[in-house]
């Protein structure tokens, strides 16, 4: 499996996709250039599929990954953590060689990325 959403994750993503009250929405998690550490990570919602996406059903969440941003994420694990520190997702990624402290952006291991980027 490319990405897993722990089940915190997709009952957090469950109830606010229902707020959003539209049945065609899903989770888009990319990948883009800034950040202190190189990416960052990116959620929305989603009710566009382009034909390149990947897509993955988990707990009756689909999420969509754009064909360059799979690369970074694969193996990747969405959680939603409620702690002192607040109310967030949290991503782990296998594949990162370094992240920033809040861990919103990351640097690719050696062969962990795209070799377009």
């Amino acid at each position: 499996m490319s990405v897993t959403l722990t089940e915190n994750a997709a009952q957090k993503l469950g109830a606010l996709l229902q707020e959003e009250n539209n049945p065609d929405l899903k989770l888009r998690i990319f990948v883009s250039g800034g950040g202190c550490s190189g990416f960052k990570y990116g959620f929305t919602f989603d009710d566009q599929q382009d034909e390149e996406d990947a897509v993955i059903d988990q707990h009756g969440i689909q999420v969509l990954v754009d064909s360059t941003s799979i690369n970074y994420l694969r193996g990747i694990e969405v959680d939603y953590v409620e702690d002192l520190n607040g109310a967030q997702f949290v991503i782990k990624n296998p594949n990162a060689a370094s992240s920033c402290g809040c861990g919103q952006s990351f640097t690719p291991s050696a062969g962990g990325g795209c070799a377009n980027a």
